[in-house]
């Protein structure tokens, strides 16, 4: 463990000097979702259903660009990545055939990752199983091994998915996250988490279909990690841990009364059928459904819809050849019918529902299975086997255990499974109304978490008024899920692994203004939350390398990206001039020691300057650089000017490491202000300062102002192969430190060609932003 780069030390994130570590990280990258060969985004409907010859080499992008994407991300002050890949991009030929030219890549990939010092987990993604379920994630084969037969999916409307939508171009919003309440997702779930108990009768192989489909998973991940295992270099030092599958969803686990919607599904849209409704459906039944839309206080419904699949069905045909794939179905699990009808679920000759606790109750012990029953057994069975297949071959690796988005996790502290030194609590939260509706609104929101926790006993109660209470309620949500993890897993760090903002809110306005006034006000407010929970480290969604204004992330619609191809950087300032080194540095002496002794002699020793009780306010700043003359200045991409893409709202001044335990740090995008406190140990290594990002765009060299309560500092702009990244290093005494800086107050985001309908432009940034509202949708 001594060798380790990052390391765990009671519940945060700590190196080897022992300086506390946020890991400020994005999600890398929503191209890995889709295959390269042939590149096929969610819009393209030809060659759709030849996944078994698809290859994903080449993601999340060629290795000729990694300097590229890399430097750009390093530069908005990124120190972690979250390492998007999907079972599908290991395993899509078939069970058990592994992409060896894939895995090359990925390991080539990350060794570029660590020339730039980032640390790095790997996160298995997926988004309702499948992108053949109107997702991404697992292969092809996976639903035919559950005997479902993708190709029927649109027209029993067991999936809703973009590839196969009659009108692409008019792929509803968000609309694809309703699959987690369809036959396709809800039935891959419930055999991938609870085959055994719920479907007995599905045996492929000699096996349940529960033991066949996590076990594929499991040996697909571990054949990964033993690959960057071999390969010598990237294991610890750069990548350190492994999530587990992204957003798992317990599908039918827990239905109490299918025939009916449960009050916790908050996300309704489109035609909303119960679980008991997607069944006849995708048996080839006519059957009238509710639809539904969302509204500003969530959804309301606007009306029934006939769903007629004139007979078509969801599953394989009886006559099917499914030789291919070399698995052996047996014969008590027939094909050409539906497997909860085998299971005695409903009975199809006169379409009657006949067990509808099917799923409420444990077949064989009679137990109450609802959610926490879900995830402290099925979804810990499914962790534990996970876990430790890839600690076989990472056996340092860290593990962030990721439950189902906006539910409480698993009660595990005090057991065996919550003492486990290294591991990392890692939760999701959306703004889900913002997602759904692609609107801001500056006035309300809602405490989505505390409705769901029952906090209330009415959700008009939840609502916040008010751009402060807003920003208050955002960081509360995510101080209450960093404290569910301490509660139940125990101390151990809490690492938000998605949030994120839209950009083509209001119709794209801000593509056809130049105005992302909008988008930076939520994008600052997402921030503002997660910067002052109390975090460990967080990773934004989403980074994307061919992101474009007509087709978003390339996804079903959805356009969250920081880069996009189609918008502009940010005006490039001329660098500050190369000062005189030793000067600077004299300065900042200078400054430090007449602070605390007035009498002293000038002098540039640095044996003269002491860290403690240094009280003073400094407004001129110590600054050593290695930048070169302007006249020498790289292309925009490699210097410290980002995408404008509201990149002031996420392009923000950071710690990066600290000498003690940070208890407060804070962006005041308004104000651009900076302000963190920490608690300094008695004895600090005076080789190991307090080290914060400092973005030149906020911060210019020459006009900014540090106030510290001890100590001394200097900002350094360091030039590596790629990119101009400044810092500030700041040495202090022990006890309770502070410091503030304060940078070049901007308006942003203005555009030339306004329209009708959008922000006014009569005022600026803050004034121009517009509201907020809640769902708790899972995303991503």
């Amino acid at each position: 463990m001594a060798g380790l780069r990052l390391l765990i030390e009671d519940g945060k994130f700590c190196d080897q000097s022992g300086r506390q570590v946020i890991l400020r990280g994005i999600n890398v990258a929503g191209d890995a979702k889709y295959p390269s060969q042939p590149d096929q985004p969610s819009h393209i409907a030809q060659d759709f259903f030849d996944g078994d010859n698809v290859k994903f080499t080449g993601r999340p992008f060629p290795k000729e660009d990694a300097h590229l994407h890399f430097s750009r991300l390093k530069k908005c002050g990124y120190n972690t990545i979250r390492y998007v890949f999907t079972w599908e991009a290991i395993e899509a030929a078939g069970p058990g055939i592994y992409d060896e030219e894939w895995i090359q890549h990925t390991i080539e990939i990350l060794r570029v990752a660590k020339d730039y010092g980032f640390y790095v987990f790997m996160d298995p993604h997926q988004d309702v199983w499948s992108r053949f379920s109107g997702g991404s994630g697992a292969p092809m084969w996976t639903l035919y091994a559950a005997g479902l037969n993708p190709q029927s999916f649109a027209a029993t409307e067991a999936a809703i998915v973009h590839n196969t939508y009659p009108d692409a171009e008019g792929f509803p919003k968000m609309i694809w996250s309703t699959n987690y309440y369809r036959l396709a997702a809800a039935t891959m779930f419930a055999l991938f988490f609870a085959g055994r108990d719920f479907a007995p009768k599905c045996i492929i192989d000699g096996m349940n279909i529960q033991d066949y489909l996590q076990g594929h998973f499991i040996r697909a991940c571990a054949h990964l990690a033993q690959r960057i295992h071999e390969a010598g270099d990237i294991e610890n030092d750069v990548v350190f841990g492994w999530e587990s599958l992204n957003e798992p969803n317990k599908g039918m686990i827990g239905y109490h009364d299918i025939s009916v919607i449960p009050k916790e599904q908050a996300l309704k849209k489109g035609t909303c059928p119960t679980i008991w409704q997607t069944i006849l459906t995708g048996s080839g039944r006519a059957v009238e459904v509710d639809t539904w839309d969302m509204g500003g206080l969530g959804p309301y419904k606007v009306g029934r819809s006939l769903i007629d699949p004139h007979g078509e069905m969801a599953w394989l045909p009886a006559d099917y050849d499914e030789s291919r794939y070399g698995y052996k179905r047996d014969p008590g699990w027939k094909l050409g019918q539906c497997l909860w009808a085998q299971h005695g679920v409903w009975d199809p000759s006169s379409d009657t529902l006949l067990k509808k606790d099917y799923f409420g109750k444990h077949p064989t012990t009679g137990e109450d299975v609802d959610y926490n029953y879900f995830t402290n057994h099925y979804f810990m069975d499914f962790f534990r086997k996970y876990r430790d297949a890839v600690r076989t071959h990472h056996e340092d690796a860290i593990i962030l255990l990721q439950g189902p988005t906006m539910e409480m996790p698993p009660k595990i502290i005090g057991t065996p499974d919550g003492d486990d030194k290294r591991l990392v609590y890692s939760p999701h939260w959306y703004d889900g109304i913002t997602l759904m509706t692609k609107k801001w609104n500056r006035n309300w929101n809602v405490d989505v978490v505390g409705v769901l926790r029952g906090h209330y006993w009415h959700p008009a109660l939840a609502i916040k008024i008010g751009e402060t209470a807003i920003r208050n309620c955002f960081k509360d949500q995510h101080a209450a899920m960093r404290q569910e993890g301490l509660d139940n897993l125990g101390n151990h760090p809490c690492v938000m692994t998605e949030f994120g903002i839209p950009y083509d809110m209001d119709n794209k306005y801000a593509y056809k203004t130049g105005d992302y006034s909008s988008q930076s006000a939520a994008m600052d407010a997402n921030h503002y939350g997660v910067e002052n929970a109390g975090l460990e480290g967080y990773t934004l969604w989403l980074y994307m390398i061919k992101n474009n204004h007509e087709r978003g992330d390339q996804w079903n619609g959805e356009d969250l990206s920081i880069f996009s191809v189609d918008d502009k950087l940010l005006p490039v300032s001329a660098l500050p001039r190369t000062p005189d080194l030793n000067q600077s540095t004299s300065s900042l002496h200078k400054t430090a020691t007449n602070a605390s002794n007035p009498q002293k002699k000038e002098t540039d020793d640095d044996s003269s300057v002491t860290p403690a009780n240094l009280k003073r306010t400094l407004t001129t700043p110590s600054i050593n650089s290695d930048a070169p003359p302007t006249s020498s200045r790289r292309h925009a991409e490699l210097t410290q000017n980002p995408g404008y893409r509201a990149a002031e709202a996420y392009v923000r001044p950071a710690p990066i490491t600290t000498a003690g335990r940070i208890t407060h740090y804070t962006f005041d995008l308004k104000k651009c202000e900076f302000s963190m406190a920490i608690q300094a140990p008695k004895v600090a290594p005076t080789d190991a300062p307090t080290v914060i990002f400092l973005p030149g765009f906020h911060y210019p060299k020459d006009a900014c102002t540090v106030e510290v309560s001890s100590g001394k500092w200097e900002i350094s702009s360091d030039e590596d192969e790629t990119a101009l990244i400044q810092r500030l290093r700041w040495w202090h005494g022990e006890g309770e430190q502070t410091i503030k800086i304060t940078g070049v107050v901007r308006k942003y985001n203005i555009g030339a060609n306004r329209e009708e309908g959008g922000p006014s432009e009569d005022v600026g940034y803050y004034e121009q932003c517009n509201a907020g509202a809640w769902s708790s949708c899972s995303v991503m």
